[in-house]
């Protein structure tokens, strides 16, 4: 397309980018002017764009420049992709765009100069590889958006015939076939829980107490949204493990602190807040499902109130482990909590039943430290999180439950109870057949929900019922999984980065004992299953050694090098928490656990 610019400078401009200006993008990042396009089309034969447009309503007739004083200049990407993540990161976290488009790592921008009277004196393409440093003083690069090798087929691998000997027992400890694993390793999928940390940002910067428990609690149930149709299981890491990442608005260490029992440790950093927390995975399998329980305590600090929340996660359940086709759900009740002053937000994560419409619904309010209730917040955990006033809610609770009272009383007024249509009627039921409400508190007129749907059968969900309630306004939605998604683990874009080594010229340092690093896990995602089950093998046998060793000199286990055990002051649960010093260290100890 054709961008006309002031004094009739034209220049071309890939379409691929236009979204990244949009009217309420331009009314957060400064002075704009509207300029027109001529030709704007979306390619067929890229699905991904189209539904990103679709999703965001972005106006495709229009595009903004943003206008500078002629002392500065004005980066615009060209030829790239703005991913949805950083679209949102400008226009919820009120960041210029100029802050956020240092991400990009392009070969071609544009660059805008105008006078005080915004006439433009220069508009000129650049070539050449734009590099800055970001908010947390590191090098960035256009992140890759998929992995060498398509995923592993499962082949003749049976998980039956690994799980049937250990019914009702901890599987954390069992080790797995390679081609029931996915190339990350755990402390990687830990680091997926920051892909929506904008949300924290946004946190930071409201001054309602109620908003930013609501911005917390999204991004608490953001943090697993990766984890839907990512069935399989990431590599355990080994003790002494590390994993680091920075991106534009945070940065993360994690590190494996202890081997019996496992347990991983994290702490993640901004500016605006403070994000920790350890996980002692417990997994167990009940004959039909696989229960996952994320024992821990994260907690978040946002200095800028001197506010302190904490939670703990739900437990996982996939299920049809022998028959059918595998699925997942996220039930129980999650507590975040405001220690500051009071305030909690307690969300209920619902379970499936067979044809029932709660599979991946959550809802609960968020409540004073009188346990009056502030505000309602509901969604899917697999899609987003809104929120309305605690009015609103009980009007559409109200009008929900009388329309499927009348309903009911209206099917009972139709029915007549002859012998021959009742005998009718016992002979054609059906498993379906019994679906009449018991859902009141709800609203549903759908029907009651057996607790477990047939085996191997996958519950039906809807995505209308008791999610549009009036009023309401949206907190988080996940970002759209390529189109490619499924033939790379159903890695989301954010997943498909964190096995990748950063560039040389770059200049970022990773230290040895980095996930990155592990030989399996490179040659699972390169595609060389059975090199990566040898190594993999390998290194769980390297790992047998090195403890029996240290039992026979009767040594105690490695300490762990930068978190250490201690006792949470709000809490006073046990937890692991960060020394400090691993983003200072110029040269890294090289343990030898790879």
């Amino acid at each position: 397309m054709d961008v006309v610019l002031p004094q009739g400078v034209r220049v071309r401009v890939c379409a691929r980018c236009s979204g990244l200006n949009t009217p309420s993008f331009g009314r957060r990042i400064g002075v704009v002017n509207i300029l027109s396009l001529a030709n704007l089309t979306t390619s067929k034969r890229d699905p991904f764009q189209a539904q990103r447009i679709r999703r965001f309503s972005w106006p495709v007739q229009k595009v903004l420049i943003r206008f500078v004083p002629p002392s500065a200049s004005y980066l615009c990407v060209v030829n790239g992709l703005l991913s949805a993540y950083y679209y949102r990161l400008c226009k919820l976290w009120s960041a210029p765009l100029d802050s956020v488009i240092k991400f990009f790592v392009t070969s071609t921008f544009l660059r805008v100069c105008v006078n005080n009277n915004g006439q433009c004196v220069e508009a000129l393409l650049t070539t050449g590889q734009y590099q800055s440093n970001n908010a947390m003083g590191s090098a960035v690069w256009q992140h890759r958006d998929r992995l060498p090798s398509v995923a592993i087929p499962y082949g003749d691998a049976s998980l039956w015939s690994v799980l049937k000997q250990v019914i009702g027992k901890e599987l954390s400890k069992i080790t797995m076939p390679i081609q029931f694993n996915e190339p990350l390793s755990f402390l990687q999928r830990l680091t997926e829980c920051m892909e929506y940390s904008y949300l924290l940002h946004k946190a930071s910067e409201a001054t309602d107490p109620v908003e930013r428990m609501q911005y917390v609690a999204s991004f608490a149930v953001s943090g697993l949204a990766s984890n839907w149709l990512r069935l399989g299981k990431p590599f355990n890491p080994l003790l002494g493990e590390t994993y680091q990442e920075e991106r534009q608005d945070f940065r993360i260490i994690c590190e494996q602190v202890s081997h019996h029992p496992p347990v991983s440790a994290f702490h993640a950093d901004s500016p605006a807040f403070r994000f920790y927390g350890a996980i002692d995975p417990k997994i167990k399998f009940w004959g039909k499902s696989v229960e996952i329980q994320p024992k821990g305590v994260f907690t978040i600090e946002l200095p800028k109130w001197n506010e302190t929340y904490t939670w703990s996660n739900v437990s996982c359940y996939v299920h049809n482990i022998i028959v059918g086709k595998l699925w997942m759900e996220q039930y129980g009740t999650m507590e975040i909590v405001n220690h500051a002053n009071g305030y909690r937000c307690e969300l209920n994560f619902k379970p499936a039943g067979w044809y029932c419409k709660d599979l991946h619904r959550v809802e609960g309010f968020v409540l004073d430290s009188s346990k009056a209730r502030k505000s309602f917040m509901y969604g899917k955990w697999t899609d987003n999180m809104k929120t309305t006033d605690v009015k609103s809610y009980d009007e559409y609770s109200t009008s929900t439950s009388n329309r499927a009272i009348s309903r009911r009383e209206s099917a009972k007024e139709s029915v007549t109870h002859t012998p021959r249509k009742m005998l009718a009627k016992l002979n054609s039921l059906t498993i379906g057949s019994f679906k009449h409400s018991t859902d009141e508190a709800n609203g549903s007129d759908e029907g009651h929900c057996p607790l477990e749907p047939p085996d191997g059968e996958i519950p039906k969900s809807s995505s209308t019922i008791s999610l549009e309630i009036p009023n309401s306004t949206t907190l988080w939605e996940a970002d759209p999984r390529p189109p490619y998604s499924s033939e790379y683990y159903h890695f989301t874009l954010f997943a498909m980065a964190l096995n990748e080594l950063p560039p040389p010229e770059t200049g970022i340092k990773i230290c040895p004992t980095d996930s990155r690093f592990r030989p399996d896990i490179r040659l699972m995602e390169e595609g060389q299953i059975e090199r990566a089950a040898q190594e993999k093998t390998r290194l769980e046998e390297k790992q047998r050694e090195s403890r029996k060793a240290r039992r026979s000199r009767k040594e105690k286990e490695e300490k762990a090098r930068w978190f250490k055990l201690g006792v949470h002051p709000l809490t006073k649960q046990e937890s692991w928490f960060y020394c400090g010093g691993f983003w200072e260290t110029k040269e890294y100890q090289a343990l030898n656990i790879f």
